[in-house]
């Protein structure tokens, strides 16, 4: 039983460091997407809205990376409890509780900028 919580921890882990791989490219991306493709003449407003853009993917992205190594600090803690006993602490896993609800969090502030950004470029025929 121990063991199949262990395992699910850490595949959870790894599954949300992916995703979080997956949106730091996607935004790198969006990023350059934005400087290379909206170099014609643009209204203020359009302007504005190209750097609230370029802001919000640098923001996003530090966020995405610190979101990451609170992960990897994480997965650095069960491995050295596994090391010393074969069980997890309670706070351990209250850690690993938490870290979902901040990925989370994290994950639906990612998927507005995504959306929003879509509807820019859209709109803009950036």
């Amino acid at each position: 039983m121990v063991q199949t919580d262990i395992s699910q921890l850490n595949a959870e882990t790894a599954d949300w460091r992916q995703i979080l791989r997956n949106y730091r490219d996607e935004f790198s991306e969006c990023k350059r997407l934005l400087q290379d493709n909206c170099k014609q003449p643009l209204s203020r407003d359009q302007l504005q809205d190209v750097e609230h853009f370029h802001n919000q993917f640098h923001i996003q992205l530090i966020n995405i990376h610190d979101v990451k190594q609170e992960i990897k600090n994480h997965e650095r803690k069960v491995q050295y409890e596994l090391s010393k006993s074969d069980t997890l602490t309670d706070q351990t896993y209250e850690d690993h509780e938490r870290l979902l609800n901040e990925f989370l969090s994290l994950e639906n502030m990612l998927q507005e900028v995504r959306g929003s950004f879509n509807n820019f470029i859209n709109a803009t025929n950036c």
